[in-house]
This record gives structure tokens, C-alpha cells and sequence, in this order.
């Protein structure tokens, strides 16, 4: 049996139609360092960074396990990580990819290493809000972020399997999603996991991991993933999660969002899938501190002060109704486009 190494490109990969090697992804490398767009760069230093002697890759975080922080990253692991993947998802040497997320996230550099092993004809696109508008090729395999998704519903027909990560989808976005013939699932991962390690189908509410993943939950009910190919140590989430079988989870909410009014524990994310179709706009539910409760539930609209009938909360449980409604002109988000609660409270 041949063991992979990251100096492995599969015979059938190809990138915008171009059957290139190793030694041909150097100079393409180069070529995008001196003459090419900040995304085409961030590529190039990729591809010297993967074919290079070093046996890692190093990294950023995105902080969801904890502050951002540099770590490294086996490139062994990000093999089995591309495999794993092509297990879940019937990957096959051929089938056609989109890149159409920046390839200094994590997200983006894997459907590189994706494309490199499982041998996929991926096609480069400078990433957009709205990746699939000029398009006219039908694709295998795209990853998007959720903003991509919400401005591609027409164009989806194009796509026979999307992945969805960087931010949660809401509800609104899952019902336009339904009636598609493509296969969309909504994916669990960090950077630290070397991109997903768990994915939803639409339409179903619980996460299946991918192969040689094992999870279990902590002493709070947190997430703990223990992936041996990618990290000695398991890895633990702040993520609450409800384990359905060995092998699947519910997601519950992030327990550092968890509010605890007057010693009721309310999860936001919980009250704010009821309340989801009831908003247009964007919104969010936060605890601030209260000298009476410790700390009062608010919800947070972004955009214009809008009036609500006097019924409109009574599909939330009791203690789930905010005290306090708040709007604020625009909302914050981090570079992957994941919403800043704390950050986007006014003064």
C-alpha cells in the first residue's frame, strides 16, 4: 500500500482545466507571488508553504476554541483530513470542484490539499459574495460560506454537492435550501480540527462525524473531539451538544453564550431558532448585567427601530422573553463573517 505525502498530487487533478504536477505548482507559486491579486498570492505562498520540506503548516486559529492563537498543523494530517472527506462525500478522481473561499482560512487552503489527493478538477475563483453568477460549468463539490449561499439560491442547480461552514446557517436560509435537488449540508469544524469534522444535511437536525472521528461530552455537556490522525490530545469545544449515537451529535449553543437570569440557564441560540421568520433582520439574543437577575436576556435587531404586537413573544418559554429589545445600526462580525454579539452591544 503507497502512503500519501504531501508531495503527492493525484494524476487526475487538474486546476482551471490544467493537468499540473508538483514542480508545475511551484512556478504557478511563483508566478501568482509576483503578478497575481491578494487571494491569487495567499494561494501561491500556500503551495510553496504545502510542497516545501517542513512537515507542517502553521496557522492562525479563529478562536472558536478559545483566543486566537498560531499552531501547527501536520500536513500528514491534513492528508487524512482530504480523505476523510472524499470518504464521506463520494469523492471521485475527477469530479469537478469549485475554490471560491480565501485560501488564507483554513476552509479554503483544504479544498487545495482536497483537490492535490483525491485528484479533483478544481477551478479557482477570486472569492465573492456571489461566487457562481458568471458560471456556466456544473459542479461536483463547492464549499461557501453562508452570505455565498444566500446569494446563489437561483444558481445552485449548478452544484450537485455544497458544503456550508465558517457560520451557522439560520432557519430562514435552510427553508429556501429545501426544495433544491442539490445536496447541501451544513459542516462542524475549526481550524484546529483541520476544517470539519462533523456534517448536517439539510433538513435534519443532527451532525454525523466523518470517519475515524470519535466524540464524547464533558463534565458542562460540551463537544470533545478525539481525532488521532490530527492531534495526541483530544480536543475540547465550548460547544453544547446533545449525544444522539455514538457516531452523531445535536448542536445546542455555545455555553460562553449561556445567560444566567435570576438561575435559569437560557441558551440564545435555542430562543432565537423560535424566533427565526419572525424578524427580518438580523438579530440575536445576549444577557447584560442586572442587579436584580445577575444578568437580563435582551434581543438585538440590527437596522431601524421596529414596533412589535403585543402577542409577538408568546412562542417563547416564560423565562425566554427578553426584558428589553435593542437595535443597533449595523452588527460586527470577525474575518470569516461570524457574528460579534458582545462586540456589536452599543456603548
Amino acid at each position: 500500500m503507497i502512503t500519501l505525502t504531501h508531495k503527492n498530487v493525484h494524476n487526475y487533478f487538474k486546476i482551471n482545466g490544467y493537468h499540473l504536477n508538483g514542480n508545475d505548482l511551484r512556478s504557478v507559486a511563483y508566478s501568482y507571488i509576483k503578478e497575481g491579486d491578494a487571494n491569487e498570492q495567499a494561494i501561491g505562498e500556500f503551495l510553496l508553504d504545502w510542497f516545501d520540506e517542513k512537515e507542517y503548516i502553521e496557522m492562525k486559529t479563529s478562536g472558536t476554541t478559545g483566543l486566537p492563537k498560531l499552531v501547527r498543523l501536520q500536513k500528514q494530517a491534513m492528508i487524512q483530513s482530504a480523505l476523510a472527506t472524499g470518504d464521506f462525500f463520494d469523492l471521485k478522481p475527477g469530479d469537478k470542484a469549485l475554490l471560491c473561499l480565501p485560501v488564507k482560512f483554513i476552509a479554503g487552503k483544504m479544498m487545495l490539499v482536497r483537490s492535490f489527493i483525491l485528484g479533483l478538477e478544481l477551478d479557482i475563483t477570486e472569492p465573492s459574495t456571489e461566487p457562481l453568477t458568471l458560471n456556466k460549468i456544473t459542479y461536483d463539490f463547492v464549499a461557501m460560506v453562508p452570505l455565498q449561499v444566500v446569494n446563489s439560491i437561483k444558481a445552485l442547480k449548478k452544484v450537485k454537492k455544497l458544503i456550508v461552514g465558517g457560520a451557522k446557517m439560520d432557519a430562514e436560509l435552510e427553508e429556501k435550501l429545501l426544495p433544491l435537488k442539490t445536496a447541501v449540508y451544513e459542516t462542524y469544524g475549526m481550524t484546529e480540527t483541520i476544517t470539519h469534522i462533523a456534517a448536517r444535511k439539510v433538513g435534519e437536525k443532527v451532525f454525523t462525524v466523518l470517519p475515524n472521528v470519535k466524540i464524547t461530552k464533558d463534565n458542562r455537556g460540551c463537544l470533545v473531539i478525539d481525532i488521532p490522525a490530527v492531534s495526541e490530545e483530544p480536543i475540547i469545544t465550548n460547544d453544547l451538544i446533545e449525544l444522539t449515537k455514538e457516531n452523531q451529535f445535536t448542536f445546542l449553543g455555545r455555553i460562553d453564550n449561556v445567560i444566567n437570569s435570576g438561575g435559569v440557564k437560557l441558551i440564545p441560540e435555542q430562543i432565537e431558532a423560535k424566533l427565526i421568520g419572525k424578524i427580518n433582520s438580523r438579530f440575536f439574543v445576549t444577557g447584560i448585567p442586572d442587579s436584580l437577575l445577575g444578568e437580563k436576556l435582551i434581543l438585538v435587531i440590527e437596522g431601524e427601530i421596529q414596533d412589535f404586537p403585543s402577542d409577538f413573544f408568546d412562542i417563547l418559554d416564560k423565562y425566554e422573553k427578553p426584558k428589553e429589545v435593542i437595535f443597533v445600526s449595523k452588527f460586527k462580525e470577525n474575518e470569516n463573517g461570524k457574528l460579534l454579539r458582545k462586540p456589536s452591544l452599543p456603548e
